[in-house]
């Protein structure tokens, strides 16, 4: 079973079909939304990655077959004064769990972050979501705290709509 995590280039119809695919399975898993991504979100999604200064894709290939897709961005630490990756989606196909994609898709941004000197790493995870956890601990990632008195740091939203 030989896995290749290779650069998503968006201008290639694959590729992109590919992404979509991928984030369509995750967004209907009940760690995403438990829905189909809007069509609207799928007509309009690639265009909007490609927009972007930093931000790419990579998908994890089990025999050719597109099975797992990170999604990374670029980010800023003003503490370090240097930049960061944060990885905002992180997918493996659930035929394909259990095969180490996720480890090669996080190895793959690791390799994109020092590439640019980033600082770390980030990612942010739901608290019932124990399978990712595990995968993310396994790599080396922890939920992190400046000190015993600030508690730990949480990831927090406001839509705007």
């Amino acid at each position: 079973m030989p896995i290749e995590v290779k650069k998503v280039d968006y201008q290639d119809p694959d590729q992109s079909t590919a992404v979509l695919m991928l984030l369509n399975h995750y967004s209907m898993d009940p760690m995403g939304a438990s829905a189909p991504l809007p069509d609207d979100v799928q007509e309009n999604l690639i265009a909007q990655m490609q927009r972007r200064t930093y931000f790419g894709s990579a998908i994890a290939y089990v025999d050719t077959v597109p099975a797992g897709l990170v999604n990374y961005a670029e980010g800023l630490s003003t503490f370090a004064a240097k930049p960061l990756m944060n990885v905002h989606d992180l997918v493996v196909h659930r035929d394909y769990r259990g095969k180490g994609l996720s480890q090669e898709l996080l190895a793959f941004v690791e390799n994109e972050a020092r590439a640019l000197g980033c600082c770390k790493v980030t990612l942010e995870v739901l608290g019932g979501n124990e399978i990712a956890q595990n995968a993310y601990r396994k790599f080396g990632f922890a939920a992190y705290r400046l000190s015993e008195d600030t508690g730990v740091a949480e990831f927090w939203q406001k839509k705007l709509e």
